[in-house]
């Protein structure tokens, strides 16, 4: 078996500012609460490769993984895949950018499975990715409207 999920949210704002403030890794840990850190490896082109260290969960273990990424602005896509995937077998990550009346959508899909001697299998990562996506995508609208209005950006307007 492999996971699947795929989540979306749609931002009151221009696609230019959600598609900025998403791509700007350096600043993820504050549009991410589950980021304690970033660290920018290697730029190649397009492609990023990076450090995430999460926040200690509840247990205070401390996660963290090498990934890469690579945004398309001409197709409003961005690839994006874990090179240290600890339990993954393999973890692929798509991000999808539209503009839509409201705003902009923000869709992530992600395809993995889970190594077999993970603690985890395949069907618990997938309801525990889609419960957080939830969460962050949340706190990613709230925060992307909040810079909107304060540079008084308006959905369906570039900048």
């Amino acid at each position: 078996m492999t996971g699947h999920t795929q989540n979306e949210i749609t931002i009151a704002a221009p696609l230019d500012l959600v598609w900025e403030v998403t791509n700007d890794l350096e600043n993820w840990p504050r549009l991410f609460s589950e980021y304690a850190s970033v660290e920018i490896l290697s730029r190649e082109g397009r492609r990023t490769t990076f450090r995430l260290t999460m926040h200690p969960d509840e247990n205070g273990t401390v996660w963290s993984w090498v990934s890469e990424r690579e945004p398309d602005r001409d197709t409003l896509t961005v690839k994006a895949r874990r090179v240290e995937t600890g339990p993954f077998a393999h973890m692929d990550i798509h991000w999808r950018y539209e503009e839509v009346p409201a705003g902009t959508r923000m869709v992530w899909t992600q395809d993995f499975a889970m190594k077999p001697e993970a603690p985890v299998d395949d069907e618990w990562m997938t309801d525990n990715i889609n419960r957080n996506s939830k969460v962050q995508l949340a706190l990613i609208r709230d925060r992307i409207e909040k810079t909107a209005a304060e540079r008084g950006a308006t959905p369906g307007l570039t900048g």
